[in-house]
Formats: C-alpha cells, structure tokens, sequence
C-alpha cells in the first residue's frame, strides 16, 4: 500500500502515529508522514517520507483572529497537492488532525481516523468525556449521568455546524452526524482495552492497543540504595511551573524512597531543589528507565500512562489538563492507579498518594497483567493490520 499519515504536531499525537508508520514501513508499505518540522528526522529515520504540515493555531488569538475552522479550511487547501503527490492508497488522519482527511476526500482518497487515547464518545450512562468521573456502578447513577446528555448533545451539534462551514468552503457536502472527526470506514483506537468501559462497539471501530513509539533517550538510574524507585514523568505540554515536580521533589524527600524525576527539556525556573534521595535529569527514556521502577507519578497523558502500565508500572496519576482527568478516571477504574486532583497537589497529599499506591500490593499486580498483555498485543502491528484488511475490502469492492 501507499499510506499518507497526518498528525497533530505534540507528542502524545505524534508519538503513536510515527509508532504506526513504522510498522507499516516494516511491513513492506510505503509510507508520507505529515506532521510539524520538529519530528521531520524522526520521521526519515523510521524509513518515511516526512510532510510538513501547514501550522496554525487551532483556536482563535488576537495576532491571528482566525474563525472556527478557518484554520483547516487553510490547511487542508495547501494539503491537497502533498496528498496528490503522494498518491496514496488511503490517509490516516489523527483525530485532532482534520486537514488530512479533508485532503483526503478533495482527492477522493478513502480515509480512516487514529484515536490515540480512550475512545472520546461516551455511551449513554456514561459520564461526559474528559469529566474525570468514573462509570457509575448503579442504574440510578447511570440515569444521574444521562441528565447531561442533551448538554453534551448540544456542545457536539455546534461543533458539526462549525465543521459543516468549513466542508461549505471547501465544496464538500454537509454531515448530519456527530463525532465529525471519527472516521465511518474505520476508526482505530490506539489504547489499551482495559482502559475502556464496557460498551456495544460501532462496527467501524477497532481497539488496538497503545501505539508506543519515543525519541532516542537514556536510561536514567536511582539514588543507591533498596527503596522503593518512584519514576516523577510530567506533561511535556501541561504545568509551565513544574507544579507537580515540585510537589514531588518536595514531598518525598524524606519518605523512605528513590525518586527519579525529569523535567522533559523544560528547565524549571526558578531552580528545583534536589534532596539525596533523588536523581533530577533533563530528559530520559521511559521504555529503558520504566522497567526498573516500582511506581510511576504522572500528570496522566495517555501515552505517558500507557507506557507505564505496559512496563508493569501502578500509577499516580494527578491531572494537568485535556484528557488527563479522563485518564486518571479510567486508571483508578482499571484498579492499576491512585487519583491526586490537580486542585489538592501539594508535597503532603502526593507523599500520601505515592505511600497509598505502593502500599496495595493488588495495583502492582493488575499493572503486570496489562503489561503482559501489550507484550502479547503489538498495537503498531494491530493497526497496520487493520488497515491493511481494510483496504483490501475496499479492493474487494472495486473488483466487484
């Protein structure tokens, strides 16, 4: 196949589309990866062909005023002649990334989605997406959840009218669906299956597994010692002040403990003390670093908490920001993490978030089975897989 990949430019996006675009090139297909210029050598070196994406401001600011939508409009426009170029066979459009898949259908390409977190619809009963809240355990509480559902229904009618506006502009015919971004052909859900609550699945939908793909980093080693190793793995795009660094550097520098912690490239300013019980580097890998940790403290960005479970990790997880409360909520369900509100972090509440989970033998337990699943489970190989079955129907069809 000829495969055209398109990605929104952080790296919790980018991340699980390189990871995909390898194992395609791996399996013999070729591959255009469009994203921002910063991952342009990653891209190369994973045997694809690097786009560079148009880069916009997603939403509206007083130096570029832009409509709704105005930005995709402009997008997708200067990402036509890359899709024609290409030629591809189908396009891969991250859900963020609409230009894509807009392209896609001005060329008359087939295009599928890639979720790479938790699958963003709720089901009725469930609590709204992004909410934090866990799935209700009654009828009744379900019941309570679906008092939102007009709101919910209301915010997502807006969205597809703004996005209709952009199709108008583009000479696309209007959806009457919800969930515009979610491909119909086949939305693939790059996350563990454990991680979503029960539900009747859309046909178009297929759970993969984590798409698990980081730069070239070093293993970062603890303190020495026979503690306990606490791994402190912040947002790379969330907490500009280190909060939660912080709180961590701070609150276990006496506990009987060695911490590992980074800052992801973000020099803290002002400086962060570092007790004796701690290592502080600017950047590390998780995939070589994890592994020897007994507990991983996170702000809960899905491929971050992923990773960790994959390495066998139980999680704290304290929200930033987007997605993270969801994440939180589905690690608490899942019975592989503990919940630190973003609004009670402190030194104090995370030394007793961090002794609770290290204290429950069960978390350490359940994280080993999810990671014994992904070692059993490829989710790049997965969704290479599914495409590759998805276009041969299309094929099919044709022939037919």
């Amino acid at each position: 196949m000829r495969v055209y990949l398109g990605a929104f430019g952080d790296a919790g996006h980018a991340f699980p589309m390189l990871a995909l675009g390898e194992a395609l090139v791996a399996r013999g297909h070729s591959v255009v990866l469009q994203t921002w210029r910063h991952w342009a050598p990653h891209v190369t070196a994973g045997g694809m062909d690097f786009a560079a994406a148009p880069e916009y401001p997603v939403f509206p600011t007083r130096e570029q005023p832009l409509a709704p939508y105005a930005a995709a409009v402009r997008a997708a426009r200067e990402t036509v002649p890359s899709v024609r170029d290409a030629a591809p066979d189908v396009v891969v459009a991250d859900i963020l990334t609409v230009a894509p898949a807009l392209a896609a259908e001005l060329c008359g390409v087939a295009a599928a989605t890639l979720v790479p977190h938790v699958f963003p619809w709720a089901a009725p009963g469930f609590p709204p997406y992004s909410a934090g809240a866990r799935l209700p355990r009654t009828r009744l509480g379900a019941r309570a959840w679906r008092a939102f559902d007009p709101l919910v229904a209301r915010g997502l009618e807006r969205g597809r009218d703004e996005y209709n506006a952009c199709r108008a502009r583009l000479g696309l015919s209007p959806l009457d669906r919800l969930h515009t971004a979610l491909s119909r052909e086949l939305t693939l859900v790059a996350t563990l299956p454990q991680l979503e609550y029960p539900r009747d699945w859309p046909a178009w939908t297929r759970i993969t597994g984590p798409l698990l793909w980081e730069p070239p980093g070093e293993r970062a080693d603890p303190p020495a010692g026979d503690g306990p190793v606490v791994l402190i793995a912040p947002s790379t795009a969330q907490d500009p002040g280190h909060r939660l660094l912080r709180a961590a550097l701070a609150g276990l520098a006496r506990a009987p403990v060695r911490v590992i912690a980074t800052f992801n490239g973000r020099e803290p300013d002002p400086p962060v003390r570092t007790p004796p019980n701690a290592v502080l580097v600017p950047w590390l890998s998780y995939a070589r670093t994890m592994p020897a940790c007994d507990l991983v403290v996170t702000h809960g960005g899905h491929g971050t908490l992923v990773r960790a479970l994959a390495c066998g990790c139980p999680v704290v997880v304290c929200p930033a920001g987007g997605d993270m409360a969801e994440n939180a909520a589905r690690a608490d369900w899942a019975g592989a993490g503990v919940r630190l509100p973003g609004r009670l972090l402190g030194p104090r509440t995370l030394r007793l978030a961090v002794e609770r989970a290290l204290g429950q033998p069960e978390l350490r337990a359940r994280a080993r089975s999810l990671a014994a699943w992904t070692g059993r489970h490829d989710g790049a190989v997965a969704a290479a897989g599914a495409l590759e079955a998805w276009a041969g129907r299309m094929r099919s069809t044709r022939a037919g």
